[in-house]
């Protein structure tokens, strides 16, 4: 294992990826301690201060605890990590991990209808101005990236609607791990996205403050296009 020197504007957020990254891969082990803050930044090429900030994140993500007498211990991330290492777990040196590729297109297909339907309940009518400026976006997007970028900005809409930080803060790293692939995928993903008659029920059931229709168009937008993928997936898989 090597960690190569920083060039980032974003230094601590650098420093926190490869560490982050190091530890989901397995080459910072469980129970092992990470080497010392001056001997990071030595290696990193950066300052302590950059390091120290970035340790922080990773105490409050859960992947590291520090033990009295100063040593940074690395956790199993699979008991006490959180949703932001979805970034770092999808995208690996072998490119998308199908595993947890298959866990996003699932958590998505739980979490949309859900969403949808809180919409409908709490917001209704004062969600139409949001809800039809990213249709519009999303139906005049000239190309699948574009389109994969405006149905992202719709969903948003849907869930500022939902008015729930749990599920706000769950989206954003669902979003937040999609968005590398998303260039990748979208040529896959375009024949959702240019579903507009599912979109715009979408949004005719949550402004008529119907959260049954709502949550069912939803799971009618998502669920053709995550089946479809999930298959593909499990092929890649028995091919690897």
């Amino acid at each position: 294992m090597a960690l190569t020197t920083v060039t980032r504007r974003s230094v601590a957020d650098d420093v926190y990826a490869q560490i982050a990254t190091h530890v989901v891969r397995g080459e910072f082990a469980a129970g092992t301690s990470l080497p010392s803050e001056r001997r990071l930044a030595e290696e990193l090429g950066v300052s302590r201060p950059a390091v120290r900030e970035a340790l922080q994140r990773l105490v409050e993500g859960g992947l590291v605890t520090v033990r009295q007498g100063g040593a940074t211990v690395v956790n199993d991330y699979r008991a006490q990590g959180g949703l932001g290492l979805l970034p770092h777990l999808l995208i690996g040196e072998g490119g998308i991990d199908l595993q947890v590729a298959r866990s996003v297109l699932e958590a998505r297909l739980e979490i949309g209808p859900i969403v949808a339907r809180f919409a409908a309940e709490r917001s209704g009518a004062a969600l139409a101005p949001a809800l039809d400026a990213a249709y519009d976006a999303l139906v005049a997007a000239p190309d699948a990236v574009t389109r994969q970028r405006a149905a992202i900005a719709y969903w948003d809409a849907v869930v500022d609607g939902a008015d729930s930080i749990a599920f706000r803060l769950m989206y954003n790293e669902l979003r937040a791990a999609y968005e590398p692939a998303l260039e990748t995928l979208a040529d896959v993903m375009d024949s959702e996205v240019t579903r507009f008659n599912a979109y715009a029920a979408i949004s005719a059931a949550i402004v008529s403050g119907n959260p049954v229709k709502a949550k069912r168009a939803a799971e009618n937008l998502l669920r053709t296009a995550t089946e479809s993928l999930l298959s593909i997936i499990e092929n890649l898989e028995h091919l690897s």
